[in-house]
C-alpha cells in the first residue's frame, strides 16, 4: 500500500457502466439486475478497459457489482487478475453506523460487503464513518462501530478504511480523535472534494499525513474546463505530507466522455507521483 500510483474508481466510469441503480441497507442484498450491463462496458470488462487506458489499480463501488453469487465474484476476481489490475478497495457507499435506530441493520449490511471485498481479493474496504451530526454520543458510536467492523475486516483478510465524508468525519479534529482511538486499525482515504469552505486546504493538510489512499477529484466547470488551481493546491498538500498511496481519479463532471475527463486529471496528477 506504500507505492504512489494512479488508480481509478468505478464511479468515474458510472456512465460507461450504464448507470447501475444505487442500493443500500434498506434493500438488504437485493440488486436491481435490470439496471446493470446497459452501458458500453460491463464490470467484467472494466479491468481490461482501464489497463488499456494505462491504469492498473482500481476501486469498485459496491452498487456497481451486478451479482454477489460466488461464481460471479470469482469471474470478477479472475478478470482483475487477467488484466493485471489491483483491486485496492471496495467502496461501500451506503450505511450509517451512527443512525439512531438503524445502525445495527446498517452495520450487518456493511459486514456482508466487507466479506465480499475479501472474496474479490481487495486490499481494503472503505466504509462511511457516520452520517449523524457529531456529538460525544455519536462520535463514541462511530468509534465502537468501526472497531467492530475491523474485526470483520481482519477475518476477511482486508484493511478497513474510512473517509473524510459526511457529518462525523467533517473536521480534522474528529478524524484524528476517532482514528487515534482505533490504534491504527482503520486507515484514511483523503477525498479532495468532500470538504469546502475557507479552511478547505488547511483542513485537508491536517489529515493528509495519515492518509493511505486519496480520492483525487478535480472540479470541472464544463467539459474539459478543469479547476487546475484547486487541483494543484490539493495535490501539493499531499506531496508535502509525503503521501505514498494510490491517487484514485474521481471524475463525475459534465459531459459524457468520462475517459476524456480522466485523461485530463491524469495529466495533472502524473506530475505528483514522485
Amino acid at each position: 500500500m506504500s507505492a504512489p500510483r494512479i488508480s481509478v474508481s468505478s464511479w468515474s466510469l458510472h456512465r460507461q457502466l450504464g448507470k447501475p441503480g444505487f442500493t443500500g441497507p434498506k434493500h438488504d442484498m437485493q440488486i436491481p439486475i435490470e439496471t446493470h450491463d446497459n452501458g458500453p462496458i460491463s464490470l467484467l470488462e472494466l479491468p481490461s478497459s482501464i489497463a488499456e487506458f494505462g491504469i492498473n489499480t482500481v476501486e469498485i463501488c459496491h452498487f456497481h457489482i451486478p451479482s454477489i453469487e460466488k461464481t460471479y465474484l470469482n469471474e470478477l476476481r479472475a478478470a482483475l487478475q487477467a488484466a493485471d489490475v489491483e483491486l485496492f478497495s471496495l467502496l461501500i457507499d451506503e450505511g450509517d453506523i451512527t443512525h439512531p435506530t438503524d445502525a445495527e441493520r446498517d452495520i450487518e449490511w456493511i459486514e456482508k460487503w466487507i466479506d465480499i471485498a475479501g472474496e474479490l481479493g481487495a486490499t481494503c474496504a472503505r466504509v462511511i464513518g457516520g452520517k449523524a451530526d457529531p456529538s460525544d454520543e455519536t462520535v463514541t458510536q462511530s468509534k465502537q462501530a468501526l472497531s467492530r467492523l475491523t474485526n470483520r475486516a481482519e477475518t476477511a483478510g482486508i484493511r478497513l478504511m474510512t473517509e473524510n465524508w459526511f457529518s462525523i468525519f467533517s473536521t480534522p479534529e474528529i478524524v484524528h480523535d476517532i482514528l487515534n482511538s482505533l490504534d491504527g486499525k482503520v486507515g484514511l482515504c483523503l477525498d479532495f472534494g468532500n470538504w469546502r469552505g475557507d479552511s478547505k486546504y488547511e483542513d485537508l493538510a491536517a489529515i493528509a499525513p495519515i492518509a493511505e489512499s486519496c480520492h483525487t477529484k478535480a472540479h470541472f466547470e464544463a467539459p474539459r474546463e478543469i479547476d487546475t488551481e484547486d487541483y494543484i493546491k490539493c495535490l501539493e498538500l499531499t506531496q508535502e505530507a509525503g503521501f505514498a498511496g494510490p491517487h484514485t481519479l474521481i471524475y463525475d463532471g459534465p459531459g459524457d466522455d468520462e475517459w476524456e475527463g480522466l485523461s485530463i486529471e491524469r495529466d495533472v496528477v502524473s506530475q505528483y507521483l514522485n
